[in-house]
């Protein structure tokens, strides 16, 4: 059988060709592929061949990927031939009988790939007849026709003089064309969608640009009427919403595809690759580059990038390769410079590090040489682009119906409730959740590094913290703002997360009549709430640990915590009431009302907290909300968990 395998990010691949029914690999030379590296074991694998099936025994230290399946030391796994293995930092792949079949996701990242080459030597021949950076001065502060106009016929001139359009290329430019139908339909739904049901993100990333200014009717009027066509097969109506009808898209456009490959003759596919191109150029002198479509695609909650080649994207929890890439790595600082600009920060070599909040409330976080050594690395954690409901994580699972109806009762009766869990776990969007079941009349402060809550009320006032300014001045922490909210005259104060000395006034705030207020902490489970607390209050004030336990368990009346489960959904893992602190054993007691057990789901413990009785006689929960039927309580009987309005 041969074997060929090579370095990751290397195309060069070098081929061993095994006789018998047993291969081994590893960096020792008497292996029969050798991989020469000090992170593959001496004898890291060993593969065996029976009834026409491959099967990777892993013998060494380290783990190795067969597909997509992690094989850790000691374990086996059955796999077929033209799978791809990886052994870090190499990939390898056993000779099929036949061709091993390339994924859509595959072909899809290669297509992005010629793309992004084909852009790169279109942008070095445009750098040699335009100067770039006067022309972006000139054409996006006043929007000149005629500067678009001569950039667009310089891309086309340029396409003529590399041949792109040769029919050599017919096969794969075809391949090209479906996929830049696939995204102009996306984009045409994210554009499409409603502005009052969700924020602002699309029009973050809109770029006046994005339609090229040589447009030909007749070819728009084919390529509208295949979008048209798309839409109706894939019964994008029947979605509830924008996002819905993006993951329908993504999911299940090429089972259409095949319906209208006959329809895009060699004149349409050369207007929708040229359109594409220039878009795609136009993005990178203009807008975002190859992060423009991302920053609006609904699906995409997370972007990354690792260096100008390497872009990953986060979908439904799952880290994948985007295909995407910048042209250069001064044109990725470009463009990190013009993102941070957006929001008042900059970023040059005297600074190479800065934290920004894109409009629509993302979090941006930005490092360049000489503190990033590969280069510019960019990480957006996007904000989400609904606002989510208690009902939607009903369905999704990530929490019980319940629980949810418990939580309800929590925040209508004014109980003080922390948000626990990991990075990247979904406490801000919990916090937001739960903050919409605060009743209209009362007087909301929320207090965050950068903006994110958006609260459906009416009376909420927003604080955000400040940093220093070039001088080291004029800074304004959480701790102030929590201190400087105590004056404001709250019902209520969020606190978007507590990580310093912060803690301290947010616990004496609990203690001091602001009850049913909120904030979130990073920790592993609610029991290392307390602890994380600890060290948090230690950082504010010099207290001893029986009095900052004492306050802790006089403030806190309930801790929820989210954990991020393998495959990547996000779930609440525990509900615990903060009993009491207990002198003897000189610690704070928890008690589960709901845990996460069996690896199944979120389930009552059967304890009931010691504020039952009030959640009772409010008529806020019915005793049978252990069961997960809703209670006749008031605003919940057979409806939605809404925010709840009181009666006037």
């Amino acid at each position: 059988m041969k074997v060929w395998f090579n370095k990751i990010n290397e195309s060069r691949r070098s081929m061993v060709e095994v006789h018998g029914n047993e291969i081994t690999i590893g960096r020792d030379p008497t292996n029969h592929v050798v991989l020469a590296s000090p992170l593959v074991s001496r004898r890291h694998a060993v593969v065996r061949i029976h009834d026409g099936r491959l099967y990777l025994e892993n013998v060494g230290l380290n783990s190795c990927i067969v597909g997509e399946e992690e094989i850790l030391g000691g374990q086996t796994v059955a796999f077929d031939p033209g799978v791809k293995v990886r052994i870090w930092p190499y990939t390898l792949t056993f000779e099929a009988e036949k061709p091993p079949s390339v994924t859509r996701a595959e072909l899809e990242v290669h297509l992005r790939g010629l793309l992004a080459d084909l852009e790169m030597r279109i942008h070095k021949k445009l750098l040699e007849r335009l100067d770039l950076m006067e022309f972006e001065k000139k054409a996006g502060s006043a929007a000149d026709p005629e500067a678009i106009l001569l950039l667009e016929h310089n891309i086309e001139d340029i396409c003529r003089e590399l041949d792109v359009f040769n029919k050599t290329n017919a096969q794969i430019l075809e391949e090209m064309a479906g996929l830049v139908l696939r995204d102009l339909l996306i984009n045409q739904l994210i554009m499409e969608s409603d502005r009052e049901q969700y924020f602002d993100l699309a029009a973050l990333a809109t770029n006046e640009f994005d339609v090229p200014a040589m447009l030909v009717p007749e070819r728009e009027a084919e390529l509208h009427g295949l979008l048209r066509f798309l839409r109706e097969r894939l019964a994008l109506q029947e979605c509830r919403d924008s996002t819905e009808q993006v993951q329908r898209v993504e999911e299940r456009f090429y089972e259409y595809f095949p319906l209208v490959r006959p329809h895009l003759h060699e004149e349409l596919r050369k207007y929708i690759i040229l359109r594409i191109l220039k878009k795609d150029l136009k993005d990178t002198i203009f807008g975002f580059g190859p992060l423009q479509d991302l920053l609006r695609a609904p699906t995409v909650t997370e972007i990354m990038v690792v260096k100008s080649d390497q872009i990953y994207v986060e979908r439904n929890g799952v880290i994948e390769k985007s295909g995407r890439r910048f042209i250069s790595d001064k044109v990725t600082e470009a463009i990190i410079e013009r993102i941070v600009a957006q929001v008042g920060r900059r970023i040059d070599k005297s600074q190479p590090l800065v934290d920004a909040r894109l409009p629509d409330g993302s979090r941006v976080n930005a490092i360049i040489p000489p503190l990033a050594v590969r280069g510019p690395c960019l990480t957006i954690r996007k904000f989400p682009i609904q606002r989510w409901t208690m009902d939607e994580l009903i369905e999704m699972g990530s929490i019980t119906e319940a629980a949810a109806q418990f939580l309800r009762a929590c925040v209508i009766d004014r109980k003080n409730i922390l948000v626990s869990g990991g990075t990247g776990t979904g406490k801000t969007t919990m916090l937001n959740i739960l903050s919409s079941f605060i009743p209209y009349k009362e007087r909301i402060i929320t207090i965050e590094d950068t903006t994110e809550l958006r609260l459906h009320q009416e009376h909420v006032v927003t604080l955000e913290a400040k940093p220093p300014n070039v001088e080291g001045t004029g800074a304004y922490t959480i701790r102030d703002l929590v201190r400087n909210a105590l004056r404001m005259r709250p019902d209520r104060i969020i606190v978007g997360e507590c990580r310093g000395g912060e803690a301290v006034d947010m616990i004496q705030a609990m203690n001091t009549g602001h009850d049913g207020s909120m904030t979130t902490v990073h920790a592993n489970s609610a029991e290392e709430v307390i602890e994380r607390l600890e060290v948090l209050m230690l950082m504010g004030a010099n207290l001893p640990v029986t009095a900052i336990h004492r306050q802790i368990a006089s403030a806190l009346d309930v801790i929820v915590h989210l954990s991020r489960l393998p495959g990547g959904r996000r779930a609440v893992t525990q509900i615990a009431e903060v009993t009491r602190y207990d002198p003897q054993l000189q610690r704070i007691v928890l008690t589960d009302i709901f845990n996460f057990r069996n690896g199944v789901s979120l389930q009552p413990t059967g304890y009931l907290p010691t504020f039952i009785d009030s959640l009772i006689e409010k008529d806020l929960l019915d005793i049978e909300f252990l069961y997960g039927t809703r209670g006749s309580g008031n605003g919940t009987a057979t409806g939605r968990l809404e925010p709840r309005r009181p009666s006037r």
